[in-house]
């Protein structure tokens, strides 16, 4: 089922990219990231109101380090979305959302370091190979 989550997640950062850039147009980018928190957060308390995920929810159930890191992505996220923007307005949306797509390399290598998880030779040509392909799309 992750996979089909994760596709679902690809197909929809695709169309921030081309939305936002066609949103961008005459709009400040920090404004429009500022109207996209808001809906975004509207639209997952409506989905968590409808799943019923607000029975039994208690803020309190989040222990120490869960609030910690919770609240360090959620730094992170938002100046993601707002360094997006920025270089949306600015750039091509297909050379930007290349160069955001390096964070899967990121995310790769730190997983390994801070998590833990296998850093294989396949992963490490998944890597090599993913590199050179925004390469060859950024730099025509």
């Amino acid at each position: 089922m992750w996979m089909l989550y994760a596709s679902g997640s690809a197909v929809t950062a695709a169309l921030v990219a081309i939305f936002g850039k066609m949103g961008l147009q005459s709009v400040d980018p920090t404004q429009a990231t500022i109207v996209r928190g808001v809906v975004m957060a509207l639209v997952l308390v409506a989905g968590g109101l409808a799943l019923g995920k607000f029975s039994g929810f208690g803020l309190g159930s989040f222990g120490a380090r869960a609030w910690l890191f919770i609240l360090l992505s959620a730094l992170a996220g938002a100046a993601s979305w707002l360094l997006y923007f920025l270089a949306l307005q600015a750039g091509p949306a297909s050379a930007v959302a290349v160069i955001d797509k390096m964070s899967v390399v990121l995310v790769i290598l730190l997983a390994a370091v801070l998590l833990g998880e296998a850093l294989t030779a396949r992963s490490v040509i998944g890597i090599v190979l993913t590199v050179i392909g925004a390469a060859l799309i950024v730099f025509k």
